[in-house]
């Protein structure tokens, strides 16, 4: 078998994956509805896969687009990338076709590798996605213009290739939400994206003999990230396409499962499964949220559910290749609204608009530093040296860090209320309205007020069969909370919009509010 012996001493993503499949070709990798592969196997199809994208022309430094629901291919296709030295692309399955056209010509995508069920989707952008050449599909048969995925792996040696690789090349780039603009690629590199993952195998404690179920999509940063922790362990993931709840537990029950990574509303839905204390929870032992605020009366009712489970709470953003932070399980409920200490490799300061530090138990912009910072916005310097200044990464979240260096999201920044010249943060009445035991989930905002300028606004979901007023909220709020924070007005709807990722949209319930009126924060 050929090698690549200056890769084995770079941080290098297709590393692990040959790594393994040397060490114990026979471990069961990867596991989903209808089949499995081990690591020998897994390593063969990236190895054919990647021979076939090379023989497409494919080469280092080019941009392949990945269009999947959860699945094997996904990653197939992200470690046939990688080991090409070629740069994946990961694509938000729910983004309309004009979106999805805009990413795919921002990335400069040459080739894209997507699964049958958007054909019709991309046919439709098809003359609007001139630099993709090829595009390549699942399925039996692929339409006239595509080529199949299947037979590109299957005509194809599956020896290691060997490409000359440093590990500070490119190896993703993952897209933004776009909540304030167009979506802005952010370049990670392979030593970034394998170090987030070797932060987190010692922050859980990850073992060979892990079995992860992985549910959130993996175009995310958090999910991708978690994968690869769960690889370069040598542990199984197993992946789903969708989460439902009920579905969850017997999966847990059935293969075992020892760690489970979910968002808060994730987790908020599975403990509204009637009946689940039938179903066996004793191997589940990290219990890892993030994404989004948990709230510290779900914490709580976690760790009764799952009695030998630690919770971790996981704080970061796609920038810094997911991960900022860590709330180990030890001090779950001695710093509960805490998100934990930083990783090893980062630095975190709290800083005014002057960059300056400061005091301790203050509110101030979370900036960072280290090897995991991404590397820039692609094509977008003006949006990178905006972040990226006086050495530190410019976060855009309001954080407080205590006298023990815990940190404490506070909101972020573009998110906080001026109501009357008050600072509100939203996070903090959420966390107020989380704890009431009729409600669900709940998203706090802004919107314009003629008197305060802006005053705050909820939106609430209520749990099955539970009734509550509007004065009832409030009141509820006014006695938990300064006068000028408690939210003047209150909706009730039967779901929160969310992100594919489960984040809550905010953007979507604020900006019918905010139409044709200029917000200034």
């Amino acid at each position: 078998m050929e090698t690549n012996l200056k890769g084995m001493y770079q941080l290098l993503l297709g590393e692990v994956i040959s790594r393994n499949a040397r060490k114990f070709p026979g471990k069961t990798a990867l596991v989903w509805d209808g089949g499995s592969l081990s690591y020998g196997r897994m390593n063969e199809r990236v190895n054919a896969l990647a021979r076939g994208l090379a023989g497409l022309g494919v080469k280092k430094g080019d941009k392949v687009a990945l269009l999947f629901f959860n699945g094997p291919e996904i990653l197939e296709a992200c470690y046939a990338a990688f080991k090409l030295g070629a740069v994946a692309v990961p694509v938000n399955f729910r983004l309309a076709p004009p979106e999805i056209a805009y990413i795919l010509n921002n990335c400069d995508a040459g080739h894209l590798i997507m699964g049958s069920e958007f054909i019709e989707s991309v046919q439709g952008i098809r003359g609007d996605i001139s630099l993709v050449r090829r595009i390549i599909v699942t399925g039996v048969e692929a339409p006239e213009g595509m080529l199949a995925y299947e037979a590109l792996i299957g005509e194809n040696a599956i020896k290691d290739v060997v490409v000359e690789l440093e590990d500070d090349d490119d190896a993703l780039i993952l897209y933004t939400s776009g909540t304030t603009g167009r979506p802005k690629g952010a370049v990670l590199t392979h030593k970034g994206f394998l170090l987030n993952a070797m932060n987190w195998v010692m922050a859980y404690n990850t073992r060979y003999t892990d079995k992860l179920l992985c549910i959130p999509p993996l175009f995310h940063v958090a999910s991708l990230g978690y994968s690869v922790t769960q690889f370069y362990a040598g542990a199984t993931v197993y992946i789903e396409k969708d989460f439902m709840p009920s579905k969850v537990w017997e999966f847990i029950d059935r293969e075992k499962i020892t760690t489970l990574f979910l968002v808060p509303s994730m987790w908020i839905a599975l403990l509204q499964v009637e009946g689940f204390e039938r179903y066996d929870r004793s191997t589940l032992r990290v219990l890892n949220t993030g994404a989004a605020i948990m709230p510290v009366e779900v914490k709580k009712q976690l760790l009764e559910t799952f009695p030998n489970g630690g919770l971790y709470d996981c704080f970061g953003q796609t920038e810094m290749n997911a991960a900022v932070t860590v709330l180990m399980a030890q001090d779950t409920l001695r710093k509960p609204a805490s998100v934990g200490l930083p990783l090893p490799s980062l630095e975190v300061r709290a800083v005014d608009d002057d960059d300056n530090d400061v005091p301790v138990g203050e509110v101030g912009e979370a900036v960072y530093r280290g090897p995991t910072v991404m590397k820039e916005y692609y094509k977008n310097p003006e949006a990178t040296r905006e972040v990226m200044r006086s050495g530190w990464f410019h976060s855009g979240d309001l954080i407080k860090i205590d006298e023990d260096g815990f940190i404490y999201v506070v909101d972020r920044k573009k998110d906080m209320i001026i109501s009357g010249g008050e600072n509100v943060y939203p996070a903090e009445v959420e966390e107020v309205l989380y704890a009431h035991p009729d409600i669900l989930e709940v998203a706090v905002f802004g919107v314009p007020d003629p008197k305060w300028g802006e005053s705050v606004k909820a939106t609430v979901v209520l749990k099955p069969g539970k009734k509550l007023t509007q004065e009832e909220v409030i009141e509820y709020c006014k006695k938990n909370l300064a006068s000028y924070k408690k939210p003047k007005s209150i909706d009730f709807i039967d779901a929160l919009p969310k992100s594919a990722a489960g984040k809550i949209l905010k953007t979507t319930l604020r900006g019918p509010y905010w139409a044709n009126l200029d917000k200034k924060i």
